[in-house]
C-alpha cells in the first residue's frame, strides 16, 4: 500500500497556494491499531534547500529529482528566483534551476519572505555576505523571533553590515561587500546552519575560510560544494575537532541532484509503527548520512525492531528502506555527543520514551530552546498535559515510561510542525485522543503528513478547536 501523492501544475506558487487552502489548523489522532503498507519519505529538506541554492550559484543548470515541495523550501525557490536564479518545476517532479554562475546574484526587487525557514533564512544571508547587493529579509511571527545573530556576528567580522534596529532578528536589511576577509571560526555551538553559511560566504571569499567544529554536524553543504566541482578539505586537529577548509573563491558548475527521503520526516511513520500494536510498516528511500541518524541508532538501543534493507549509495548519500515492527521500548540514557547527528528527533524520541520501560534522560539539547519554537518546554508542558512524567533541566529531558497513557489534552503547538506531528503521534496510543492545533504547520516539511499517516491506517481527522 503506497501513500497518496499530492500533484500539483507548473507553478509552485500554485502548489503553495494549494496546500494553504487544504490546510486544516486543528488535528485529533485517537487510538489506531495495526499500522501497515509501504509508503516513502518526502524529500531531506536540508538537501532541497541546499541543492536549490547551490544551483543557483552554479554555472550552468541544475536538475533536482524528489526536491522536498513543502512551504520551507518552496520559499527558498521564491529566493533564489528574486536573486536572479532562474527556477521551475516541470510536470514530472523535476526541478530545474538555471545558475547565475560566479557573482551572478542580483538585489532583490522586493523584500525576500522565507515564511518560517530558518534554514533557509540563514544559508542565503550567508550566501549573499560576499555580494555587493542589498536584500530586506522577512518572515513569519515564528521565525521572527528566531537568532540570526550566531550566522550575523561571525559575517559581521568579515565586513557584512545590517541595519542597526535589526537586533539579530528578522526583519532586517542586510549588505554585503565583495571584499570580505576570510575567517577562522570556531563554532560555538553545533549548528550546521552557521557552518554551511560561513561556508557560502567562502565560496565567493578571496582567501583561507575554515570553521572548527568541536562536535560534527550535518555534512550536506561540504558533500554538495563537492558535487558542483568545489575543492575543501576535512581534518581533524589536536583537539580532535572537524576542521573544514576552503579556498576561495570557487566557480560551481551544474549538478544534478537526486533528494533521498528525509529522515527526520520518515521518524513520525517509523515511530508510529514501533509504539502502535500489530504494525509493520516500510519507509523507502531513507537518508542514512551517520550525521543525520541518531535517532535511529537510540531506537535501536531500546530494543527497536527496525531493520534497514535495500542500502545503496544515491547522489553520495547512502539510503535505505527501513521496516519498523511494533516493539517493546527500554529506557536508555542519550548521550549528550549524540545531539548533533538527531536534534531535530528529540520531540519523537521522548514519545517513545513515554512509552518505553524506566526513565529516559537525554542530555545536550540546549538547541532545542531556539527551534521553530522551545522544543523543549514544549514537549515537557505537552507531555505532562498527557498524564507523562517528565523532568526538565535547562539542556536535558528526563521521561518516565507508563504502562497506561491517558491523552486526552489539547496540546499548542507554538506552530512548530514537529511538535505537532510529535503529539499526534502519541495519541495514536492514548486512551483518550489529542488535538493539536497549528497543525497547519506541518504543511512546511510533511505537506502529505496526514495523507501518508491515513494510509498506513492511522487515525488522524480535521477537527474543531
Amino acid at each position: 500500500m503506497t501513500a497518496p501523492i499530492m500533484k500539483f501544475g507548473r507553478s509552485d506558487k500554485a502548489k503553495l497556494s494549494t496546500i494553504q487552502t487544504e490546510r486544516q489548523a486543528f488535528l485529533k489522532s485517537q487510538r489506531s491499531h495495526g499500522l501497515t503498507g509501504s509508503v516513502t519519505a518526502p524529500g531531506d529538506k536540508s538537501i532541497s534547500h541546499r541543492s536549490l541554492i547551490f544551483g543557483a550559484l552554479a554555472e550552468g543548470v541544475t536538475a533536482i529529482q524528489g526536491l522536498l515541495e513543502g512551504e520551507d523550501v518552496l520559499a527558498t525557490a521564491q529566493a533564489m528566483r528574486q536573486l536572479g536564479a532562474k527556477v521551475r518545476r516541470e510536470d514530472n517532479d523535476l526541478w530545474h534551476v538555471a545558475g547565475c554562475g560566479a557573482r551572478g546574484l542580483q538585489s532583490p526587487e522586493k523584500p525576500i519572505d522565507f515564511g518560517n525557514s530558518g534554514t533557509g533564512a540563514r544559508l542565503i544571508i550567508g550566501a549573499l555576505a560576499p555580494y555587493a547587493l542589498t536584500a530586506e529579509l522577512t518572515g513569519d511571527a515564528s521565525l521572527s523571533k528566531r537568532p540570526m545573530g550566531r550566522v550575523l556576528d561571525p559575517l559581521r567580522k568579515m565586513g557584512v553590515t545590517t541595519d542597526p534596529s535589526a537586533q539579530n532578528h528578522l526583519p532586517l536589511t542586510l549588505t554585503g561587500q565583495e571584499t570580505l576577509s576570510p575567517l577562522s571560526y570556531t563554532l560555538p555551538v553545533p549548528s550546521a546552519q552557521v557552518k554551511s553559511a560561513l561556508l557560502l560566504a567562502g565560496l565567493n571569499i578571496a582567501g583561507t575560510t575554515e570553521i572548527i567544529e568541536p562536535e560534527p554536524t550535518r555534512d550536506h553543504t561540504e558533500n554538495m560544494i563537492r558535487a558542483f566541482g568545489g575543492d575543501l578539505s576535512v581534518t581533524e586537529n589536536k583537539d580532535g575537532h572537524r576542521v573544514i577548509t576552503l579556498q576561495g573563491p570557487l566557480h560551481l558548475k551544474a549538478s544534478d541532484v537526486c533528494v533521498p527521503g528525509d529522515p527526520s520526516s520518515a521518524a513520525f511513520p517509523i515511530v508510529a509503527a514501533l509504539l502502535t500494536p500489530g504494525s509493520d510498516v516500510t519507509v523507502k528511500n531513507v537518508l542514512l548520512n551517520p550525521l543525520r541518524s541518531g535517532l535511529y541508532k537510540t531506537l535501536q538501543e531500546m530494543g527497536a525492531d527496525i531493520t534497514f534493507q535495500n542500502i545503496r549509495e544515491e547522489a553520495g548519500e547512502q539510503v535505505a528502506d527501513l521496516r519498523a515492527r511494533a516493539s517493546t521500548l527500554q529506557a536508555v540514557d542519550v548521550p549528550a555527543d549524540r545531539a548533533p547527528s538527531m536534534i531535530d528527533e528529540y520531540p519523537i524520541l521522548a514519545i517513545a520514551a513515554a512509552t518505553a520501560q524506566g526513565r529516559t534522560m537525554m542530555r545536550g539539547l540546549k538547541e532545542l530552546r531556539v527551534k521553530e519554537s522551545d522544543r523543549l518546554d514544549a514537549m515537557a508542558r505537552g507531555l505532562e498535559a498527557c498524564g507523562v512524567t517528565v523532568e526538565e533541566g535547562e539542556d536535558w529531558l528526563a521521561v518516565t515510561g507508563a504502562h497506561a497513557l491517558p491523552g486526552g489534552a489539547k496540546i499548542a503547538s507554538y506552530m512548530d510542525h514537529r511538535i505537532a506531528m510529535s503529539f499526534l503521534t502519541l495519541g495514536l496510543i492514548s486512551d483518550a485522543p489529542i488535538t493539536v492545533d497549528g497543525a497547519d504547520m506541518i504543511a512546511t516539511s510533511f505537506p502529505s503528513y496526514r495523507e501518508t499517516m491515513r494510509a498506513l491506517g492511522a487515525d488522524i481527522e480535521p477537527t474543531q478547536p
